[in-house]
């Protein structure tokens, strides 16, 4: 399905032969994502997922990922939907492909309830995403920060790697 199509920016569903592009990508801008892309595909088979690709002039360019009913995270398993795993591409960033990404996973989280959320990573390597977020009008959730999908408690130690985020919700109401 074909969500957006203007201004050189394509959005449709995610295929099959889009995981290889997207994997090979992230590796070469020293990404490891093997794997993860076929996981995608087959949560979207069974219907727990809504995954998305954005093409920038014919190019794979970037992805996201809603889950309606998402089973981790600080929301889990109470019928909101999460946004899971948005990227662009180095080579694609300052385009819009990422606003736009953003614009569509929300109307499909808003078809399924009145509040979306998202888990975002601390390092410097997502700050643009976290200022994007909060301009989006995310707000932290409350429950402070996670690791390894478990709230982090206080005092505990943890590694500031990828498994380490913060959730954000927003609510349209």
């Amino acid at each position: 399905m074909v969500y957006y199509n203007e201004n050189g920016i394509l959005i449709r569903d995610l295929q099959q032969s889009d995981a290889k592009i997207i994997a090979e990508e992230e590796l070469a801008q020293g990404w490891d994502s093997s794997g993860k892309y076929e996981m995608r595909l087959k949560d979207q088979a069974d219907g727990k997922s809504v995954n998305l690709v954005a093409e920038y002039n014919g190019n794979i360019a970037g992805y996201i990922n809603v889950y309606p009913n998402s089973a981790w995270g600080a929301f889990a398993n109470r019928g909101y939907p999460e946004i899971v795993d948005f990227g662009v591409l180095v080579k694609y960033r300052n385009n819009g492909i990422g606003s736009k990404l953003m614009d569509i996973a929300e109307q499909i989280a808003f078809s399924y309830s009145d509040v979306v959320y998202l888990g975002v990573g601390l390092h410097s390597g997502y700050g643009s995403a976290q200022r994007m977020y909060v301009k989006r009008g995310y707000i932290p959730d409350g429950s402070g920060v996670w690791y390894k999908d478990e709230i982090c408690k206080q005092n505990a130690s943890c590694c500031n790697d990828d498994d380490l985020v913060l959730y954000f919700s927003k609510c349209i109401r």
